[in-house]
């Protein structure tokens, strides 16, 4: 937070410090985004401040022109493994709005008193300011997308209390909630119940033609698929379940949310973000991979390429163990056969309960391959670890002891004994993992790359990974590979997606 790189960049207006920090004008009371296209405000009245919640808890609103709690999110919080990163991303899952502070204490190991301070001392504000800032953020979404009353409004955002609604939106905004409705102007309410359309903001560059690509190959029928430059899938959410249809586009990813219930859209668009990887700094990441001359002309011919992530732990468990040693459509097959296991025993549990034979059941409901409404999209969420845990040992359709580790992992989630979630302390994870029998290195990294967001991991066992190498001309054995990587930290994550391209 040096005053004068700040300076310079809002000065400048940069748009890639954008979620980095905030521009806080006192003489006019607003915070806003370093890229603001408003005039430059004298140094005499600018304060900077490390979050949204921070400039709002000296009594600053939101910049109208520049909506400033729509920027990006900050790349140290999105990539940090330290119990203040690991507290963001629980924080922007919705873990306060659905356990409170102890909730989230408990989940990092320490007591909210402590949890407050550090929170305070590196953002400026405490677990429930940051709670709050978000909860308006996501009421002034509801309140320009949707056709919904404010009191519904109130409680799907996440706030207590239609008055505790009220005061925060006049404070954080100067506006009443129904003023911000009638300012929406010509923008239209989306049409269908819980249906949202919103914009998710990144840093540019975007490859976005690389993210759909790596996605499109490892699409799961049912599950998800890429169509017209567009990612569809369905979401399973802490309140229900949903569809997201993604559009990359320059400035921003266009994503429309259908979902069964609205608390979940925090978690929904946190979930949607962290896949497609858009709080990273392409700027940083190629800069420092552009400096090996190896990998600098893959940089300038495809700048900003992303780590595609994933909206589900456990799935992308299940998918990492699925795929050790064979290629990924022979995976993908693998995987659709254990979904469509699923649903022949979805039927079958129901069609005992009521009577109905599972046939009967499918054509009364118009289901058209693993249990999807036809002709209404219709995706749905992976497996959860219970459900695998239901299948019988015909569904999984792999070698046995394949199938027991989906087991013991899907039974380590259920027991709490491993934790798979965006705020998971990542070196633990990891030691729990290569803990379960048939977890190795491989997957337990592959894992923390996708799963857990670490950026600095490089996959030099895997055969693509050398063979990308050896077309780039580069140390492709595995130990001379890690030596030679050193000089991409912090980012060989991202060396690793270019190291695929290559191959």
């Amino acid at each position: 937070m040096d005053f004068e790189r700040c300076y310079r960049a809002v000065d400048s207006r940069d748009q890639r410090f954008d979620g980095w920090f905030y521009t806080g004008v006192t003489s006019t009371g607003i915070y806003c985004r370093p890229s603001c296209p408003a005039i430059t405000p004298k140094r005499k009245n600018v304060r900077f401040f490390p979050s949204a919640a921070a400039a709002q808890g000296a009594g600053l609103r939101a910049c109208r022109r520049c909506r400033p709690d729509a920027a990006p999110g900050s790349p140290q919080w999105d990539i940090r493994a330290d119990v203040v990163g690991r507290a963001m991303r629980l924080i922007s899952d919705g873990v306060i709005d659905r356990d409170g502070v102890p909730g989230l204490a408990s989940r990092l190991g320490y007591t909210e008193r402590h949890l407050h301070r550090m929170l305070s001392a590196e953002m400026g504000a405490g677990p429930l300011a940051l709670a709050r800032a978000q909860r308006a953020q996501t009421a002034r979404i509801l309140i320009e997308t949707t056709d919904l009353g404010m009191a519904e409004i109130a409680f799907a955002a996440g706030f207590g209390s239609v008055r505790q609604f009220n005061d925060t939106l006049r404070e954080v905004y100067a506006s009443a909630p129904s003023d911000l409705r009638t300012a929406r102007g010509r923008q239209q309410a989306t049409v269908g119940a819980g249906t949202i359309a919103l914009r998710l903001a990144y840093r540019p560059p975007l490859h976005a033609r690389a993210l759909l690509d790596f996605l499109a190959v490892r699409a799961l029928p049912g599950v998800e698929e890429v169509r017209d430059g567009t990612y569809h899938r369905g979401l399973r959410l802490p309140h229900g379940t949903g569809e997201v249809a993604l559009t990359p586009t320059d400035g921003h990813v266009a994503a429309t949310l259908r979902l069964t219930d609205l608390r979940d859209l925090a978690p929904a668009v946190a979930r949607c973000r962290r896949l497609l990887d858009l709080d990273a700094d392409p700027a940083a990441i190629d800069a420092t991979l552009a400096a090996d001359p190896a990998l600098a002309p893959a940089v300038a011919a495809e700048p900003g390429i992303r780590v595609p992530r994933a909206v589900d732990g456990f799935e992308m468990a299940v998918r990492a163990i699925v795929g050790q040693q064979i290629s990924v459509t022979a995976a993908q097959k693998t995987l659709s056969r254990l979904l469509a296991a699923h649903d022949r025993v979805d039927h079958e549990v129901i069609a005992t309960d009521t009577g109905v034979s599972g046939q009967q059941l499918h054509d009364q409901r118009g289901y058209g391959g693993w249990g999807r409404p036809a002709g209404a999209g219709g995706l749905r969420g992976f497996l959860s670890a219970e459900e695998l845990l239901g299948l019988p040992d015909s569904g999984f359709g792999m070698p046995a002891g394949r199938r027991e580790t989906l087991r013991g992992l899907a039974r380590a989630v259920v027991d709490g004994a491993l934790d798979l979630a965006p705020g998971v302390d990542r070196e633990e994870a990891v030691r729990r993992l290569l803990a379960l029998s048939g977890i190795g290195p491989w997957t337990a990294n592959y894992l923390a790359m996708r799963a857990f967001g670490d950026p600095d991991i490089l996959l030099s066992t895997d055969l693509a990974v050398r063979r990308g190498a050896a077309a780039l001309g580069l140390p492709h054995t595995q130990q001379t590979l890690d030596g030679y990587a050193d000089h991409w930290r912090p980012w060989r994550s991202y060396a690793t997606i270019r190291l695929w391209r290559a191959a």
